[in-house]
């Protein structure tokens, strides 16, 4: 089924890169965040001066009745002289006395502005008294917002209506405030270039791995990933440069692997191949024998094709990252069952001495294919009818660790130091052996299947006294492992190994 195209997501930001992306989210939070602080402190400060303003003419209307009680003046007029001779209007402050709808009386001396000549303002604040209430207002004036209060006032045995106002100039009032919103935007402004500045510098300095690394996967090819990231720092970003190299470092050497692997396999097939095309070439159709012998020939050499094809095939699926299936495994009856098994390869002795008597999860059944090739290896390159031991046992490592044991030991010739350097290599063959010659591949999968349990696979040899090939794997932290296996000293058979009937 072909797979379905959906249209590329685009961007809104396409030609912004990662850098921009993030200075400007951090620039916008940050201005967002001072202009909303600044523009808070600005209605909460404009708030209370109002308040104040609206406490200091009540406060003037509360000081102009003790004052029209005190004076004990009989006229209207005298009253509301005392009151604005007594109310001295301070600074960005007006007070107006204002009789049968005419303003009468006014503060001498210099005052910040008036009132008395705005008609308008008179007319207004007559109305709204009429009715005898004290008012609180607006109004726009000369120029300048004025708040005012207008308190009605009346004496006894005076026909005569007077007002009594105090006014307040709201626009030289606020303006400490506003010059206060307005410093905070200049500083939110300065402040957001020098964030930006700073921000553009470590941004580029904590995103330069990452260029680095986009580099380096530009200049990567199929054949040469051997470039690596230079790490900086101990942050997160030097983490991930970290991760990457470690990447590399597994690609790398998996390519490597692949290489030699193909490499390994070209010049195995070659020499088959090259003797299969030579004997029919020079086969002689005619001649029936000459026919068969080529035949039989041919055959052999594809059969060992086919074992190598099979080692390979083995080889990479033990290679593969699922390719070990752990489960809970008595070793004990592991160790016995691959003793069983084994005595059916050759007339040996078998014997098993030691067995470790503990429970670890381990894929039973690649670990008793790489017990059954070092089994196989015994019988092809150790001693002719010789004993071979198949044994296990736990022991700790130099550090403390507890570890699992597990080995085939022989009495044959042994093996030259020179080649036990290389004896786990794919392809590498002993110098000498009974039976068909292998593949090459047997002692690198036991390897392979020993670090994909976690361990290791060694070999112990000097020429003239046997082999002892191990697999050494680590016991996890949650399984208690117990004294060293016990000795078995005296079980052996000429030949076979007697079976129980036990399961992994």
């Amino acid at each position: 089924m072909p797979a379905e195209r959906f249209p590329r997501r685009t961007s809104w930001f396409p030609a912004l890169s990662v850098r921009v992306r993030i200075l400007a989210a951090i620039l916008l939070v940050a201005a967002a965040g001072m202009i909303a602080a600044g523009t808070t402190a600005y209605f909460v400060q404009r708030d209370s001066t109002l308040d104040s303003i609206d406490t200091a003419l009540l406060g003037a209307v509360d000081d102009a009745r003790f004052i029209a009680k005190d004076s004990k003046a009989t006229t209207l007029n005298a009253v509301l002289e005392a009151v604005v001779q007594r109310i001295r209007p301070g600074t960005n402050e007006a007070t107006l006395a204002i009789i049968d709808g005419a303003a009468a009386l006014a503060p001498g001396g210099d005052v910040d502005f008036r009132l008395e000549e705005n008609r308008a303002f008179v007319a207004r604040v007559v109305g709204e008294t009429a009715t005898g209430n004290v008012v609180l207002g607006n109004v726009r004036t000369d120029g300048r917002t004025v708040r005012y209060v207008a308190a009605p006032v009346d004496v006894t045995g005076d026909a005569a209506v007077g007002v009594f106002v105090a006014a307040f100039d709201l626009d030289a009032a606020l303006r400490p405030v506003t010059d206060a919103l307005l410093t905070s935007l200049r500083v939110t402004l300065a402040a957001l270039v020098v964030l930006g500045l700073v921000g553009w510098l470590v941004s580029g300095r904590l995103l330069r791995p990452i260029r680095a690394l986009r580099e380096a996967a530009a200049r990567i090819t199929a054949s040469d990933v051997s470039e690596r990231i230079p790490v900086v720092g101990r942050d997160d970003v030097s983490e991930l440069t970290r991760t990457v190299n470690d990447m590399l470092d597994r690609l790398d050497g998996a390519l490597t692997g692949q290489r030699r692997l193909l490499d390994d396999v070209g010049h195995e097939l070659k020499t088959p191949i090259t003797i299969v095309r030579g004997h029919l070439e020079l086969m002689d159709q005619n001649d029936p024998a000459d026919v068969v012998a080529t035949r039989a020939l041919a055959i052999d050499e594809l059969d060992r094709m086919n074992g190598l094809v099979r080692d390979i095939s083995a080889l990479a699926e033990v290679q593969r990252p699922l390719g070990v299936a752990r489960a809970p495994v008595d070793i004990a009856v592991l160790t016995e069952l691959v003793r069983t098994k084994a005595a059916a390869l050759s007339g040996h002795r078998w014997v098993t001495t030691e067995t470790a008597n503990i429970v670890v999860p381990v894929d039973a059944g690649k670990l008793t294919q790489a017990l059954l090739q070092l089994a196989a290896n015994a019988v092809s390159h150790g001693g002719v009818d010789g004993t071979i031991d198949i044994a296990s046992a736990t022991g700790r490592d130099a550090v403390g660790n507890p570890r699992l044991r597990l080995w085939v030991r022989d009495d044959g010739p042994g093996i030259s130091a020179n080649a036990q350097d290389h004896i786990f290599e794919r392809f590498r063959r002993g110098a000498s052996g009974r039976g068909p010659a292998g593949s090459g591949l047997g002692l690198a999968i036991v390897c392979a299947i020993a670090e994909a349990h976690g361990g290791t696979a060694t070999v112990a040899s000097a020429p003239g006294h046997g082999a002892t090939f191990t697999i050494d794997l680590p016991i996890p932290p949650d399984v208690v492992a117990p004294e060293q296996g016990r000795a078995e000293q005296g079980r052996a058979e000429q030949g076979r190994a007697e079976p129980k009937e036990q399961s992994l």
